[in-house]
């Protein structure tokens, strides 16, 4: 049964369909969105979210959608104690803490993070731009990889020091705290692998990551793209010496808009200009 059906009977019949039929659940914490008719009955609907899931202990609303420099929303907290956005999140073995107030995670790619840390091979170098608590990181590590993290938000990159020693792999990381687009922090040619989870409208972080890479190297770029955009997007991706050997959609973000990833593999020498 969907939240939806759950809330039969507790929200008004002409609302019924305006309730969400999915939610986040980011450790013990279920975030969900709600439009403005129903917030009269937003408290008994997060009532219906932990009746349907007993391991939840706080539910909130998403008040607004990630932005500034840091990406992080604003949540309401509709019901739940203690009143902290503090959570553990367990994904395939592996433990994530953080704070959903104040550094950004996507539970919904948790297979995409585990099949591109499935592709990871022991001794590659892998750098990971805008790299939060570690979702990306922390596997990539644990398959035997060198793996350079970059993140900007000081709260995301705490998370992200504390999660790579929790999980045993903070002697192959190195954690840098700064701007994934400054290519000082990027040397020319170092890295086997590039894994790429770039916010909305920030694409142009290939510029720096590509030279980065080397030749013959991988590239998994995540985007946010409309259907008909994409074979123009492959196109362009060859004109700079990228092929797209696979990519798929792996969410969306709006109505037409979706998150894709592209694996790319580096097969020339070009570089994109500075």
């Amino acid at each position: 049964m969907s939240l939806r059906v759950d809330c039969d009977g507790i929200v008004p019949a002409a609302l019924l369909s305006l309730v969400p039929g999915r939610f986040d659940v980011i450790g013990d914490i279920a975030i969900v969105a709600l439009e403005d008719p129903l917030l009269p009955f937003s408290m008994e609907i997060a009532r219906a979210i932990i009746a349907r899931r007993k391991s939840i202990r706080m539910v909130v609303r998403k008040v607004t959608k990630m932005d500034g420099e840091h990406r992080v929303a604003r949540f309401e907290i509709l019901t739940g104690s203690p009143a902290t956005t503090m959570t553990v999140h367990r994904e395939y073995g592996f433990r994530y803490r953080l704070d959903i107030a104040k550094a950004f995670f996507a539970p919904r790619l948790a297979s995409e993070r585990r099949r591109v840390a499935g592709m990871v091979r022991a001794g590659e170098r892998v750098i990971v731009p805008f790299a939060g608590v570690g979702p990306f990181v922390i596997p990539a590590a644990e398959k035997g990889a060198v793996v350079t993290a970059i993140e900007k938000n000081p709260q995301a990159f705490r998370f992200l020091e504390e999660n790579v020693a929790a999980n045993g792999v903070a002697s192959r990381t190195t954690l840098t705290r700064g701007d994934a687009f400054d290519r000082s922090l990027l040397p020319k040619g170092a890295f086997d692998r590039a894994i790429v989870p770039a916010p909305y409208g920030q694409d142009r972080i290939l510029d720096s990551i590509v030279p980065a890479v080397k030749p013959d190297g991988w590239i998994h770029m995540y985007t946010f793209r409309k259907k008909h955009e994409i074979e123009g997007l492959i196109a362009r991706y060859a004109e700079k010496g990228l092929s797209a050997e696979t990519f798929r959609r792996c969410g969306n973000i709006a109505p037409g808009v979706n998150r894709w990833v592209f694996d790319l593999r580096k097969t020339g020498a070009t570089d994109f200009p500075g």
